[in-house]
């Protein structure tokens, strides 16, 4: 297997990507399966396209599995994120590839120690108290972003522990049983990381995978 590359594409820009792919690769046909829309190049390399949620009744239109897989990703759809690591959280509601509402944030966990005996167990409590006292940050930041808002989907990103204890947080009992969209994963949160994780949650996932050598 050659090399693989991943990278998330706007619905409007996902013609102009497919030309380019075509163009490096000496043109491609289309494939249309369970796991996506694929672009098989005629060097051997392909990509597997994937819209960014599914369709859920609400089909996208085109000629051909290319333009309706733009279509599905152009619809205007709400997800809420909630994006965290150790080192910091961010929490936004998504909409059309920008952040309409938003919350980032700080709070220091510290990394595992080497040491034992009863300076091990000091710090492991210590550092269990500093992940609940961030799990309950992010999940107040994260109810209060979300309210007033008819989000859609759910998408976690970051830390997957932290994450998955986020959303078991009580006071998000009524945003986790959304469905729940692709894993993001990102950096520390900070601004900057959310405006692109707004963007990707909205985008249509690409995995190029380039011919063998």
């Amino acid at each position: 297997m050659g090399s693989v590359r991943r990278a998330f594409v706007p619905a409007a820009r996902l013609a102009g990507w497919a030309e380019r792919f075509g163009a490096a690769h000496g043109g491609f046909i289309l494939s249309d399966d369970d796991d996506g829309v694929r672009l098989l190049a005629a060097d051997g390399s392909n990509a597997l396209l994937q819209a960014p949620w599914p369709p859920d009744g609400r089909p996208g239109r085109g000629r051909d599995p290319l333009e309706r897989l733009a279509s599905v990703a152009a619809q205007p759809r709400t997800a809420g994120l909630v994006l965290v690591r150790r080192g910091g959280y961010a929490v936004a509601v998504a909409q059309e590839g920008a952040a309409v509402a938003a919350k980032a944030g700080s709070r220091y966990v510290q990394s595992r120690s080497a040491a034992g005996g009863q300076s091990q167990q000091r710090f492991a409590r210590r550092r269990a108290n500093q992940a609940d006292e961030l799990v309950d940050k992010v999940a107040a930041q994260a109810a209060a972003v979300f309210a007033g808002h008819a989000l859609e989907y759910l998408a976690l990103g970051g830390d997957r522990t932290l994450a998955g204890l986020v959303m078991e947080h009580p006071s998000l009992t009524l945003f986790a049983a959304l469905p729940r969209l692709a894993f993001l994963d990102v950096a520390d949160p900070n601004g900057a990381v959310l405006k692109k994780a707004a963007a990707d949650v909205c985008s249509v996932r690409i995995q190029v995978t380039d011919a063998p050598a």
